[in-house]
């Protein structure tokens, strides 16, 4: 039996903790908030994820434990760099499961790491998955993306189940990408159905989408062939279709011409495409990037949604 860690009693960290634990290992999920740490361990529920009884042998801590076989660091992206530090040294190797770009540096989840523990070694774990489904072991495939073989091969065999079926990839860079972009181009998606515009705008949207993420993961060294799937392609459907996804349904709102502080003030989980937006149109630097930086435009209130429609639809005509 293995131990894992999960950093991070969100939606998708309490998933990932019962899945680990679904795979017959020994796992403890962390909680930063000490009496928050005690009612998850109490009731076994987060409110999080609601209606998902967490199994006894999950043990739910406001400590870390001093070392596991497997690390999953699964708190937001923006607290990716708060967190890390607070962690003792043995939690590894480190797997990133937070999708986006860091604000102010513009760092990928791996580079913070590799920022502040050099050498660690760390993989990234991302593709369609939507927590609840997770935590109901409804059937589901993500990837393992790392430079390391060995690594690879350990976490899947480590995390995965019948029902829950891991793919390795060797383009952590190309695979990240995937996984933060998607979310900026599902706001797009939200906003197209929002506003009324059909879903064949939906669909050449994400289609010229997909070609975004493509140019943006060759741009920052990983391939374009990676996001052909589950963490670019594959992704990027569920998000952008999925009603249960936070950054379609901001979208949604959008279009529908309800107020950003509105929307987001009504809720409790994180939108990563919110902050990924801007830091992914200024990390790209030259980058043809035509929805995302809309998207971006939008959401600083730099363009209605009327104006970005225009913008896109009267780009130059040019061969696919």
């Amino acid at each position: 039996m293995s131990s894992v860690a999960v950093i991070g009693a969100g939606a998708w960290g309490t998933a990932l903790a019962i899945q680990a634990e679904r795979a017959g290992n020994d796992v403890s999920l962390w909680a930063r908030d000490q009496q928050r740490a005690g009612m998850i361990s109490v009731t076994r529920e987060n409110a999080r994820l609601p209606g998902v009884r967490i199994p006894e042998p999950i043990l739910v801590t406001g400590a870390a434990p001093a070392a596991a076989d497997i690390t999953l660091l699964a708190v937001p992206m923006q607290h990716i760099r708060t967190v890390l530090p607070q962690l003792p040294p043995g939690l590894v190797p480190l797997v990133a499961c937070a999708k986006g770009l860091e604000t102010g540096t513009l760092r990928l989840p791996l580079e913070i790491i590799e920022e502040l523990r050099p050498g660690t070694p760390a993989a990234v774990l991302t593709g369609p998955n939507f927590a609840h489904e997770i935590a109901a072991g409804l059937p589901a495939a993500s990837v393992v993306a790392a430079t390391d073989p060995i690594l690879r091969e350990h976490v899947a065999t480590t995390l995965s189940t019948p029902s829950f079926r891991l793919y390795g990839n060797d383009d952590p860079t190309g695979a990240q990408v995937g996984g933060a972009a998607k979310n900026v181009i599902a706001i797009a998606a939200g906003t197209v159905i929002g506003a009324g515009l059909g879903e064949n705008a939906r669909a050449a949207l994400i289609t010229r989408g997909l070609a975004e993420l493509a140019r943006l993961a060759a741009a920052l060294g990983g391939r374009r062939e990676t996001v052909m799937g589950l963490s670019g392609l594959g992704d990027l459907l569920l998000t952008c279709t999925g009603p249960a996804s936070r950054n379609f349904s901001l979208g949604l709102a959008l279009g529908r011409g309800e107020v950003l502080a509105d929307v987001l003030a009504a809720r409790s989980a994180v939108t990563e495409g919110v902050a990924t937006a801007p830091a992914l149109v200024a990390r790209a630097a030259g980058v043809d990037l035509p929805i995302c930086t809309a998207v971006a435009a939008l959401l600083s209130g730099a363009t209605t949604l009327k104006e970005a429609k225009a913008a896109l639809l009267s780009r130059p005509r040019r061969d696919e």
